[in-house]
């Protein structure tokens, strides 16, 4: 599962869970404003209940001199405070303001205070434990609020995923489309199918986006073609000419040498041009995939060897190869030759003395050379496009369009520095070509 298989259901799950989340918020809210609101309503009720019987006690206490008995069988006036039951006085007398006392086995009391025509206080209490509606019944709606909230949850995650999959429908399908999409071939009309939503807009950005990296690859692949195919000729103009001066015994030292220079730089600049020509054709996936029939490596890699050595002129240095002549390889031939090419050429050009192995083992042809102190200071950067080493004829082009060449057929190229020597490898067999 890639990053946008987790990307999706972490996106439904987010959408989900906030449905959840606003929905057990919602209902936990309005549950405690329910609560409350009982609570409050009925201390409101007992509240206006004792006011109206004070009010009654307040006319007949003016009219009689003193306090008459409650109507309410629950209701009781008390003159002293000593005397409330369950120690209400005591507490009384440090919260002159409280009306309202819990007492043990379930007694509940409400108090409102009296004033007789001379002054003198008096209380009156009722004893509601038995009128009380909201306690008796309290852990039934605590049941009723859980099981309504687990409903209402139930139905938000329904809502929430119903939702979420009808939201992330559009997106999935243009990731969908956008991923099935081979690298050589853009996206095209992404925007078709989808409503002129957020996603559509996003189809239709993706869609200009296509078309104008498609129009700059075509016009990079136009130039590099045009270009490689112009010079192709007067490369090889070049090349022959070097080749055949370079038979006169009439040239000097200095004249052979500087024509041996302008005969590797040609060879050089030679293979660099192939190379992009070959890259200018990218989009011929067939060109890059392994072939069935086997490339015998050996003959091709002798070849090589003969056409790079004018590089080795005047070098001491040896090349052996030890390489099996079953060797064989599924890198289409025409493929084979520009990396050996390009490999074997830079390491005829780096190595200033000894020996240049090549060979094969587990499955990969590696190329050894020794380079000396200056190169091994540059080397870590010569895979960067341009950079070379001190004193090349080169144009610091060469491993960077190996690499891409090697990268475009799965070959996985590797540049290691073991000590004084560079080992270059590549797979014989690539499993598949990276289109």
């Amino acid at each position: 599962m890639n990053r946008t298989d987790t990307a999706r259901p972490r996106l439904r799950r987010r959408l989900m869970l906030a449905f959840a989340a606003f929905t057990a918020l919602t209902t936990g809210v309005f549950g405690l404003y329910a609560m409350t609101f009982m609570y409050v309503a009925e201390d409101a009720f007992f509240a206006t209940t004792l006011q109206q019987e004070a009010d009654r006690l307040h006319r007949m206490q003016a009219r009689d001199g003193r306090w008459p008995a409650p109507q309410a069988p629950f209701m009781q006036v008390y003159t002293d405070a000593a005397a409330l039951p369950d120690g209400i006085g005591a507490v009384l007398a440090q919260q002159p303001q409280r009306r309202e006392f819990a007492a043990p086995q379930g007694r509940h009391y409400h108090l409102l205070p009296l004033a007789a025509a001379d002054g003198a206080p008096a209380w009156l209490l009722a004893e509601v434990s038995a009128q009380l509606v909201v306690r008796p019944m309290r852990v039934r709606l605590l049941v009723l609020l859980a099981a309504s909230t687990a409903t209402l949850l139930l139905i938000g995650l329904v809502l929430g995923w119903w939702l979420a999959r009808r939201t992330t429908a559009p997106l999935t399908r243009l990731v969908a489309l956008v991923e099935n999409t081979a690298v050589d071939r853009l996206p095209r009309d992404l925007a078709r199918g989808f409503a002129d939503d957020d996603v559509g807009v996003l189809a239709r950005a993706l869609d200009a986006l296509a078309e104008r990296m498609h129009a700059f690859v075509l016009r990079e692949r136009e130039f590099t073609r045009d270009a490689s195919h112009e010079l192709r000729t007067p490369l090889t103009v070049i090349r022959a000419a070097a080749e055949r001066l370079q038979s006169e015994a009439r040239l000097s030292p200095a004249g052979r040498q500087q024509l041996s220079h302008l005969h590797q730089s040609a060879l050089q600049l030679q293979q660099t041009v192939i190379a992009l020509l070959t890259l200018a054709r990218e989009e011929d996936v067939a060109a890059f995939a392994p072939t069935a029939a086997q490339v015998a490596v050996l003959p091709l890699l002798e070849q090589v060897v003969i056409e790079q050595a004018p590089l080795l002129d005047g070098k001491p240095v040896e090349v052996d190869v030890q390489l099996a002549r079953d060797t064989c390889s599924s890198v289409p031939a025409a493929l084979l030759h520009i990396l050996l090419s390009n490999l074997v050429g830079n390491a005829f050009a780096h190595a200033t003395a000894g020996t240049i192995d090549i060979g094969a083992s587990d499955g990969r042809l590696r190329i050894a050379n020794r380079i000396d102190d200056t190169d091994q200071a540059t080397l870590p950067h010569l895979q960067q496009a341009y950079a070379k080493r001190e004193g090349s004829a080169g144009f610091g082009l060469g491993l960077v369009i190996v690499r891409r060449l090697s990268d475009r057929c799965g070959l996985d190229l590797r540049i290691d520095w073991t000590g004084a020597h560079a080992v270059a490898s590549f797979l014989l067999q690539p499993a598949r070509s990276q289109a």
